[in-house]
């Protein structure tokens, strides 16, 4: 798919999908002959996974780290459930504040 689509499916725009190619979250595409960029589904995956833990405001650097692991699962894993502990400990405090206001 070309970028205009994956962004479209992903939910999110073009200029996105560039910023998280050149962070280097998202992987680079092939390119077609025509020097167009040629995205497969996981690419769709992946960012669909940054685009939620972007909504649950985990940070670009966080949201690398996880990727990192995945990318590489038979790493040690201490560092990512620390990370995702901590990640779990402030949406219930962002829950428990919505729950204040409501």
């Amino acid at each position: 798919m070309k970028i205009g689509e994956l962004a479209k499916l992903a939910g999110c725009t073009v200029e996105v999908v560039r910023f998280y190619e050149s962070e280097r979250i998202l992987p680079p595409p092939q390119r077609q002959g025509n020097g167009y960029r040629f995205y497969q589904n996981d690419h769709l995956q992946r960012l669909a996974f940054v685009r939620r833990c972007r909504d649950l405001d985990m940070s670009l650097k966080d949201i690398a780290r996880l990727l990192e692991f995945a990318d590489d699962p038979q790493s040690r894993c201490d560092e990512v459930n620390t990370l995702v502990d901590e990640q779990i400990q402030k949406v219930q405090i962002k829950l428990n504040e919505i729950k204040t206001l409501q």
